[in-house]
């Protein structure tokens, strides 16, 4: 092991930290918080479901990242098979939970179709970028330079509603700095990458324009009126289905 090896290993370990923070502080307001308070917020099982199942995803990550700090690749291989199955299952709640929040909100008239019908294309998008980072890293899982960052990107994916959350509450919802936030751990990832390599992984590279595909899906699809009016045929169909 060289010796930036244990350098890069705290480095990643502090990273998954950090995105954890985020998507804590993020939901502390509306949903954490409430739990430790002890107040059951009034949401569909499939709503706490989700959650359980996405904090799952950040806590394996961190747990993964521990393991090979630790030295302990072979657990951390095996460990990966079981993950790769856990991502899937990622996949499956947050495409679940799109149709079934909107739902919700719009059975207990707290919404009117067009805000559910983008909450909706919204999921579809954030399930889609996730679906291409965790893809990939899937693909490249024998080249861990690159599948490391693959699955930062990954989870990147999966801290954007708590990084727009977090933005909301402390400043309004401002563009540039929601960016800023969501984007802090690929934004880490390459200043680490430059310190210690003098270049940036074709990882990130890569992941920049897609995550920048992201931000323009939100004009182009969840914000159109093709997008919102797909967005309301759905709901339409499905309006009568009971998510409580």
């Amino acid at each position: 092991m060289s010796r930036s090896e244990p350098k890069a290993h705290r480095f990643y370990v502090g990273l998954a930290l950090f995105m954890i923070i985020i998507v804590l502080a993020g939901f502390w307001p509306s949903y954490f918080g409430r739990i430790f308070r002890g107040i059951v917020n009034d949401w569909p099982w499939v709503i706490h479901l989700h959650a359980a199942v996405f904090m799952g995803f950040m806590g394996l990550l961190l747990t993964q990242v521990l393991l090979v700090s630790t030295g302990r690749t072979r657990l951390h291989k095996k460990l990966g098979k079981v993950g790769i199955g856990y991502g899937i299952l990622v996949i499956i709640i947050g495409i679940l939970v799109s149709f079934a929040l909107p739902l919700h909100h719009l059975n207990v008239d707290a919404w009117e179709m067009g805000r559910a019908a983008r909450l909706l294309l919204v999921g579809w998008c954030d399930m889609a970028l996730f679906a291409i980072f965790f893809g990939a890293a899937i693909a490249y899982r024998r080249r861990p330079e690159a599948h490391k960052r693959l699955i930062v990107l990954a989870a990147v994916a999966i801290i954007l509603p708590g990084a727009s959350r977090l933005v909301q509450a402390l400043f309004g919802f401002q563009v540039l700095i929601f960016l800023l936030v969501w984007w802090s751990p690929v934004l880490l990832g390459i200043g680490y990458d430059l310190l210690t390599r003098r270049r940036i992984h074709p990882a990130y590279l890569l992941g920049i324009p897609i995550l920048l595909l992201r931000v323009a899906s939100q004009f182009l699809i969840v914000e159109s009126k093709a997008g919102i009016e797909v967005g309301r045929t759905v709901l339409l169909a499905l309006s009568g289905v009971a998510v409580d």
